[in-house]
Parts: structure tokens; C-alpha cells; sequence
């Protein structure tokens, strides 16, 4: 699809179609799985948890109101996801292993020269904030979410929200006056 206002149609349908899946896929796949990934910071478990929301939305597409947009709709089931995932205990054990066992292979190298040190050091303080601040910073910066929007997702006043990006701005200024030292 060439934009995200063609997909708000589907907040007057029932049911999705497969082709209509394959559209929110394409149009909001890489958003979903990088917002996953801010939560988890584990990039396996946010492609599952981006699996997972398509999954579910295709299956309960009818819950969707149209109160808000598609996308928004998508990082609310997103971030139940995540942070149901970070609250198991199956993945505290995974995350405690992957601590204490030695470490492995490193990044291939081409891997290694694609990404440029500066970017990595930016998502690297990004990483580091709180997942409050966090989330906030990343859904206004990398997915342009509105304050109201943020607000509904998060289930917090705009108020919340605007002192938690603001509290994350400063965060990351900090954070790159270090760096640069």
C-alpha cells in the first residue's frame, strides 16, 4: 500500500481478508518488530512478538473499533505482547543464561561495516533509558506517533507523556555529551 490513510478503511470492516493481512504487514511489519524490540531489547523475540501481533490481529480484527488508527491499534497489541513476554519466567532464565554463558560469535563483518559506530552508540544510549522513557522517545522519533495517541496507547494522561519524552530528551542529551567526551 502506498500510504497508511488507504488502510483506514478497515476500521469499518469485521473481518480481514488475507490480502488486507498481507497489507498491514507490509505497511506496518517493520514498525511493529522494531517497537518489540525497544521493549525486549532481544531481536529474535521481537520478530516472534511481531508474528504474534499479525497473528492475533487477523484473528480478532473485530475488536478494533476504529476509535483509533490501524497502527496505533497494532502497537497496543505490540506492547501487551512484549511486556507479557518480559514478565515470563521462561525468559528471565533465557536472559539470565545468556549472561553467565560465555560469549560467542561476534557480528559478521559485514555486518560490522554496515553499521556506522555513531548509530550504534545513539541506540545504544536510546537502550540504556528506562522503558518508560523509552517508549515514549522511540514512538514519537521512529514511528511518529501524536501525544494523544502515545497517551491512549500507554494508558496515560498527555501530560505523563509529554514529561516522559521530555525527561527522555534530556536523558539522551546527557548521554551524548559523554560520548563525545
Amino acid at each position: 500500500m502506498d500510504s497508511q490513510m488507504e488502510l483506514q478503511y478497515l476500521a469499518y470492516k469485521d473481518k480481514l481478508d488475507k490480502g488486507e493481512l498481507d497489507d498491514l504487514m507490509t505497511e506496518y511489519g517493520d514498525d511493529v518488530r522494531r517497537y518489540a524490540y525497544a521493549i525486549t531489547k532481544n531481536r529474535e523475540q521481537a520478530k516472534d512478538i511481531a508474528q504474534e501481533v499479525f497473528i492475533r490481529a487477523y484473528r480478532g480484527f473485530g475488536s478494533f473499533r476504529g476509535s483509533s488508527s490501524v497502527k496505533t491499534w497494532l502497537f497496543s497489541i505490540t506492547r501487551n505482547l512484549a511486556i507479557n513476554e518480559m514478565k515470563s519466567s521462561y525468559v528471565r532464565r533465557i536472559v539470565l543464561f545468556e549472561w553467565v554463558k560465555p560469549a560467542g560469535v561476534g557480528e559478521s563483518a559485514e555486518t560490522a561495516y554496515l553499521e556506522e559506530q555513531s548509530v550504534r552508540e545513539i541506540r545504544a544510549a536510546m537502550m540504556s533509558l528506562s522503558v518508560k522513557l523509552r517508549e515514549v522517545l522511540l514512538l514519537t522519533l521512529e514511528h511518529g506517533l501524536t501525544m494523544p495517541e502515545i497517551a491512549g496507547l500507554l494508558s496515560v494522561s498527555e501530560g505523563t507523556v509529554k514529561s516522559r519524552l521530555h525527561r527522555a530528551r534530556q536523558a539522551m542529551d546527557r548521554k551524548r555529551k559523554e560520548i563525545e567526551r
